[in-house]
């Protein structure tokens, strides 16, 4: 709706998790460092963790893109506390058959699906996002599923991606064989009040503004309201254009920031401190 008013190819603000859009500040650099890391030299567990809207899937995502052909890649990501058999849900995340099979016959496949992509010159590698929200039967599955292997070769390669409460979970007693297994971990936090600025102007960018379109007072007051969350600037930046394309402002001034996060408060269910 605003773009063209503010000479955009398109909404700089999406909350969709987009790569081209990953804004790499220090903490996301280092974590997209580790996974680089954990990845090339074929470690059997990595762990990403970070708040809400901290841009976890976005770096996943940017991740991705960069794997060759060679990477056999499978995504489970609708865990819950109630999964009966995770088994079934990594069969169907590599397209392979589940439906009908006994535990053992099961893990049979599975075992030979991983020693068909290693014969074929592929690595595997299986993603699994809101990794919090398994319960310590189910992660115990998975450090089954790290023991295949073929002579030295680790067959399997596994990215746990969940919020604070993952590493809690992994801190428990009867998961220490688990925690043991993870070769990298990294916590990713909110933005740097300092990076919040830097992070605007980079997705405005992208989006074709060269121009400066907000002003320090405006990015200032919402590094302060948003706390740094990278989602949480999204929707105050998305809301602020809004507004301001309806009074036609060529620029956003701190006024329209704070008049959008009184706006909030008062009449939406997305509040921030005013």
């Amino acid at each position: 709706m605003f773009e063209e008013f503010y000479g955009l190819k398109e909404n700089p603000f999406s909350i969709q998790p987009d790569p081209e859009y990953l804004f790499m500040g220090k903490r996301h650099s280092m974590a997209y460092s580790v996974l680089e890391y954990s990845i090339r030299n074929k470690a059997g567990f990595a762990v990403i963790s970070g708040d809400i809207g901290c841009g976890k899937t976005t770096l996943i995502r940017k991740l991705l893109e960069s794997l060759g052909e060679d990477a056999c890649i499978g995504l489970v990501y609708n865990t819950h506390q109630d999964i009966a058999n995770l088994l079934e849900w990594i069969m169907l995340a590599f397209g392979q058959p589940y439906d009908g099979l006994s535990q053992v016959a099961l893990y049979d496949a599975f075992q030979r699906f991983l020693i068909n992509q290693y014969g074929a010159g592929k690595r595997v590698l299986l993603i699994v996002d809101e990794a919090q929200n398994l319960s310590p039967t189910a992660l115990e599955s998975l450090r089954m599923l790290s023991n295949i292997n073929a002579d030295k070769y680790q067959l399997l390669q596994m990215i746990l991606v969940g919020q604070p409460q993952l590493k809690e979970l992994l801190r428990r007693p009867e998961l220490q064989q688990f925690a043991q297994r993870v070769s990298a971990h990294f916590f990713i936090p909110p933005l740097e009040m300092q990076e919040v600025g830097p992070y605007i102007k980079f997705r405005l960018f992208v989006a074709g503004r060269t121009t400066p379109l907000f002003s320090a007072a405006a990015i200032e007051r919402i590094a302060e309201a948003s706390r740094g969350v990278p989602r949480t600037i999204n929707i105050l930046c998305d809301t602020v254009l809004v507004y301001g394309f309806a009074a036609e402002k060529q620029s956003i001034d701190v006024d329209l920031v704070n008049e959008v996060i009184r706006d909030q408060a008062t009449f939406g269910v997305f509040s921030l401190e005013s």
